[in-house]
């Protein structure tokens, strides 16, 4: 009964669980009333006795909104009225009023209020849902977004249990926008680089190319769940849900772009590798070819014109390759030119099986001996070999350390304000990917969420000398998680062209003349 007065929503006992409470609060905001008008008041006294440790949460909605809807004023009064007066039957404490339109304008404030109401600790995953709604009104109104909570729910039915994919992107400025520290471009421009970054929640490659040494721009690209990045002199490849890109850039193309003198680089796209969706991870190119961790598959894998993927290297502690996800594979490090070191977030052999200890079960794994470098670590990734040192980050403690090969111990050198996960270096400099993990079934029971009620999604640039921060590439709104990192060495400006656009219909690359 979407335009309906007031929602109740039934969120006890004390000490719910918060994804529940979002939950339930998406549900009303979206989808219209659960119980709603006199005609239901009367379950509200129904509901507190049969459940005592229950507590209530009016969820109202302004008159003037109603009245945009078509909602005549005296229904709006009568249905108000019935519901307030069935809770006011209540002891003060088993109940609270939430504003509809307040709690889309400022949903931080008014579920830390309604989470002091039901002795919640606030946290930040409880944002995503309400969020959700509020895009899905703005996208297509309140019929809209019921449609769309319909189809999660589907989705989460479908899954059997696990995480329900995430909701399409919304477009728009407003969508992608993001903020910086100056410090940011002046880097990029004295490394004469730029710096790719992957979002699958979001659906975006974006390329951050420093304008000046004041100014950086943020460049989005649509794919389809784009997850690993891996550079090689003049290319790079890009991972998604069920294939791999190959991208070659173009040099004598930049110049015909608009505005002239702007991009130094035109990536265009050259091969698609059709994988299927055997959840690519990390890539990186070694040995004369690209790898790929193919962690539905728990192994690490080539391609080739014949094959979906070609298996490599499995685990030791994994049996078979088949899908399944048995260890959650999901980074490499490559050293001296050779695949030397994975991570996995557990060691078991059945499929989703890391899950049980996804908080404490992490290992660092080298690939040559098959030896477990370093375990009890919480959701380890992104391993890299830099300057003779093994980094990784422990993501669900929101660090980047050194791994001692020897002692198996983990030194930090920071702890940042976010989910770490993507992991690029430049001399001293370490850029770091940072998601703000608003999703619990996977995410919630991490060190990371205890230390943090607040995360930050984007890249983080941190000194290995000192560990401290020297800047940041912060992203607000759509964007709230980070998958890869990497920098395009040599190319200040480039332009990552999409297939169908005019950069590629009318782009030809022809081999020099015999």
């Amino acid at each position: 009964m979407p335009g309906a007065a007031a929602v109740i929503v039934v969120v006890g006992p004390p000490g719910a669980r918060p994804e529940v409470v979002a939950e339930a609060l998406e549900a009303a905001v979206d989808a219209g009333p659960l119980l709603a008008g006199p005609e239901h008041a009367a379950r509200v006294g129904e509901l507190a006795a049969e459940r005592p440790d229950a507590r209530f949460v009016l969820v109202r909605r302004d008159l003037e909104a109603c009245l945009r809807e078509g909602v005549a004023p005296d229904a709006w009064h009568e249905a108000a009225a019935a519901l307030l007066a069935a809770l006011e039957a209540l002891a003060p404490e088993r109940w609270c009023v939430v504003g509809r339109e307040r709690l889309l304008a400022d949903p931080r404030a008014e579920l830390r209020r309604l989470c002091g109401f039901l002795g919640l600790t606030y946290d930040q995953a409880m944002l995503a849902p309400v969020e959700r709604a509020r895009r899905a009104e703005a996208a297509g109104g309140p019929a809209r977004a019921a449609e769309q909570v319909a189809a999660r729910l589907d989705d989460l039915l479908a899954a059997d249990g696990e995480e329900a994919p995430p909701p399409p992107p919304v477009d728009g400025p407003l969508a992608f926008r993001s903020s910086f520290t100056t410090t940011v471009p002046a880097i990029l421009r004295r490394l004469g680089a730029s710096l790719l970054i992957s979002t699958y929640q979001a659906g975006r490659l974006v390329c951050a190319r420093a304008l000046d040494d004041q100014r950086l721009n943020t460049h989005f690209r649509a794919f389809d769940k784009p997850m690993g990045i891996a550079v090689a002199p003049g290319r790079f490849a890009l991972g998604t849900r069920t294939e791999v890109w190959d991208f070659r850039d173009a040099p004598d193309v930049a110049p015909r772009l608009e505005p002239p003198g702007t991009h130094d680089a035109c990536y265009l796209p050259r091969n698609r590798h059709v994988t299927g969706d055997i959840a690519v991870h990390e890539m990186a190119f070694a040995e004369g070819r690209l790898w790929v961790v193919a962690t539905g598959f728990s192994c690490l894998a080539t391609l080739d014109v014949d094959h979906s993927f070609v298996p490599r290297w499995r685990p030791p502690f994994v049996s078979a390759i088949a899908p399944g996800d048995r260890c959650h594979l999901n980074g490499l490090a490559v050293r001296d030119g050779r695949v030397a070191t994975v991570t996995t977030l557990g060691t078991a052999d059945e499929p989703g099986g890391w899950r049980a200890r996804r908080a404490d079960g992490g290992v660092v794994v080298d690939v040559a001996s098959g030896e477990i470098v370093a375990g009890g670590l919480s959701m380890p990734h992104s391993p890299r070999w830099h300057d003779g040192r093994l980094y990784v980050l422990e993501s669900g403690r929101g660090e980047l350390s050194v791994v001692d090969e020897a002692t198996g111990r983990l030194t930090t050198v920071a702890a940042l304000p976010g989910f770490t996960r993507g992991l690029a270096f430049a001399g001293p400099l370490a850029f770091v990917g940072l998601s703000q993990i608003r999703e619990r079934s996977t995410f919630g029971d991490l060190p990371l969420t205890r230390r943090l009620d607040e995360r930050a999604s984007g890249v983080w640039v941190v000194d290995l000398r000192t560990g401290a921060v020297a800047g940041f590439v912060r992203f607000e709104d759509a964007v709230q998680e980070v998958f890869d990192v990497a920098l395009l060495p040599g190319a200040r400006h480039p332009e990552i062209a999409e297939p169908g656009s005019s950069a590629v219909a009318t782009s030809f690359v022809l081999p020099a003349p015999a």
